[in-house]
């Protein structure tokens, strides 16, 4: 994917609080253009509040933001010129068809009556939603609610895009067709800034992922950087061989059997460093594996080593 030199969104020293409570405490991160950015955390870490400051809804305390260009607090129309917010509730109007949504929304990004109309039968077309396209939002599955706010949102041709945990809900191959379209718009060149209380959502679509703990960034990095952070990774040697298996036994003493008598697994971070060396461990002692895996943690792991499993009361706001 090209990143522009040029970041959608940087943040440095993001700081905010209620009262005697600290919301954000001096965070700060880079997301390139183009990219999907993901915000993980467990409820209360300030995921929300950081969309919010960030989309113009809120002010923050201090640190030095910019979307697109523009300061959210001394210029937000600015930023409500490039962005587009889906949040955890639909702003869909249950009144209304799925087109009539979205012709309003053209109405209120003041576009002419016709370029609405060629427009919305755009989106309901890419969305898949051409067959309901008449029919009240109210009697609108979950994903099909979901898949019309997301293009409610795209009406205004935002070049970025916060998503505030847009899958909460649905059923999965609801929230797989929801990655299917976020991964149309990051082709698009758009910049996705993506908060989900669902793991696998951000090891699917992020290209980087950051961890909001008690209101710090207490890691960032790719989902492949994540999961190195923690124990349990392991290179998994599979053999059909006794005698290979029992040379290799002796030789990686470290190694324990696992799922059957001819498999090894030896403790690794799962970097190529790592791989490498029991490659030419295996070679100098010319003993051939059946087959060679690596394993590292998952982001569920990564997330209870980083925040402790500890989930917060909810975010306190005015």
């Amino acid at each position: 994917m090209n990143h522009s030199a040029a970041p959608a969104i940087a943040v440095t020293g993001l700081c905010k609080s209620f009262g005697e409570h600290i919301v954000l405490d001096r965070i700060d991160f880079s997301v390139p253009e183009g990219s999907v950015f993901s915000l993980l955390g467990p409820n209360g870490a300030g995921k929300t509040t950081t969309v919010e400051i960030l989309s113009t809804l809120k002010r923050a305390d201090g640190g030095e933001i910019s979307v697109g260009g523009y300061d959210p607090g001394a210029q937000p129309d600015g930023v409500r010129s490039v962005i587009g917010v889906t949040g955890q509730f639909s702003a869909v109007d249950e009144l209304l068809t799925g087109r009539e949504n979205l012709l309003l929304m053209g109405d209120l990004h003041h576009l002419p009556r016709a370029e609405s109309r060629r427009l919305a039968a755009e989106l309901l077309a890419t969305f898949d939603l051409e067959e309901a396209a008449d029919k009240v939002a109210s009697s609108y599955s979950g994903g099909m609610t979901r898949r019309l706010d997301l293009a409610m949102t795209l009406v205004g041709d935002p070049r970025i895009i916060f998503l505030d945990e847009p899958t909460v809900g649905l059923d999965p191959r609801s929230r797989r067709g929801m990655w299917d379209v976020i991964r149309g718009l990051t082709a698009r060149g758009v910049t996705i800034f993506l908060t989900t209380q669902y793991l696998e959502e951000a090891d699917q679509l992020a290209d980087r992922i950051a961890v909001l703990h008690q209101g710090r960034l207490v890691a960032e990095g790719t989902a492949d950087q994540l999961k190195r952070l923690v124990p349990g990774g392991y290179i998994r040697l599979d053999f059909t061989d006794r005698a290979e298996f029992e040379s290799a036994t002796r030789l990686f003493g470290d190694a324990s059997q696992v799922n059957g008598d001819l498999t090894l697994a030896i403790p690794s971070d799962g970097a190529v460093r790592s791989v490498r060396e029991v490659i030419d461990r295996l070679d100098a002692a010319r003993v051939e594996p059946a087959g060679l895996s690596v394993h590292t943690p998952d982001l569920d792991d990564v997330f209870l080593a980083l925040t402790g499993g500890h989930v917060s009361e909810k975010e306190t706001s005015k």
